[in-house]
């Protein structure tokens, strides 16, 4: 979703109400951890269950933005930071992570910009990289250890006052429902952000960088057949995609 506006400004917060951007003029790549890889999730844990909604009609554009066959990527550290959270929910509460958005590369966000076209739903890329292009944002929910969707405020990009991180109704399933992710995401170094109860960032975002096409695949995971069949716009020489 957005990626930002403003920094952390280095608090310890459970959430957030600004999304950091990284600024037009800044390079891409920058900070310590700016050339750890890509990997992919279903590696690193294959009990998260992966739903990628933006390779799906299921989205806020009504069409597929992800090429078939995407592949869900995070930086190696917060996919680790993953793992740590979906064993918390195992053990403490016997649910599971469904992720609906990791790593998205520039390219899809210029598509998802101009197809939404409004920066209440939407980053322009003109304007800054979003944390999703890091590779250290992901959306989440949560499902049951059969991976049957549980309770949660709304479904994906609901943009209306429902869909804050800090529940407001009153089905108590829901609100046990959202403590528990919070929670285990915490626990894993995260924070939320206050306007997409299933947006999360990593908490040490600021030594990562944005991923430019140019540094894509430098940094993704060994299987480059993939990469290659998927011909991003950005990433084929074909030309150029706030969440």
């Amino acid at each position: 979703m957005k990626a930002g506006l403003l920094s952390i400004c280095g608090l310890f917060v459970t959430s957030v109400s600004c999304f950091p951007l990284e600024g037009p003029g800044e390079p891409a790549m920058h900070g310590r951890l700016a050339d750890e890889p890509l990997v992919d999730v279903a590696e690193i844990d294959p009990t998260i269950v992966i739903d990628l909604r933006y390779a799906t009609p299921r989205n806020i554009t009504g069409a597929p933005i992800y090429p078939k066959g995407t592949r869900c990527l995070l930086r190696r550290g917060v996919a680790e930071r993953l793992k740590v959270a979906q064993q918390y929910l195992v053990q403490h509460w016997r649910l599971r992570l469904k992720i609906w958005d990791a790593y998205r590369p520039a390219s899809a966000q210029q598509i998802l910009w101009d197809r939404v076209k409004n920066p209440e739903f939407s980053s322009d890329p003109a304007k800054g990289h979003s944390l999703h292009a890091r590779g250290v944002a992901v959306d989440v929910t949560l499902v049951d250890m059969k991976g049957k969707d549980v309770p949660m405020p709304t479904d994906f990009d609901d943009f209306t006052p429902a869909a804050r991180d800090e529940y407001t109704g009153t089905d108590p399933e829901v609100a046990k429902n959202m403590r528990h992710l919070k929670h285990a995401m915490h626990q894993a170094g995260f924070y939320g952000f206050y306007t997409e109860w299933w947006h999360y960032m990593a908490a040490d975002w600021k030594n990562y960088g944005a991923i430019d096409d140019a540094d894509a695949q430098r940094l993704m995971p060994p299987r480059r057949a993939w990469w290659r069949n998927l011909h991003w716009p950005g990433l084929s020489g074909q030309g150029g995609g706030k969440k």
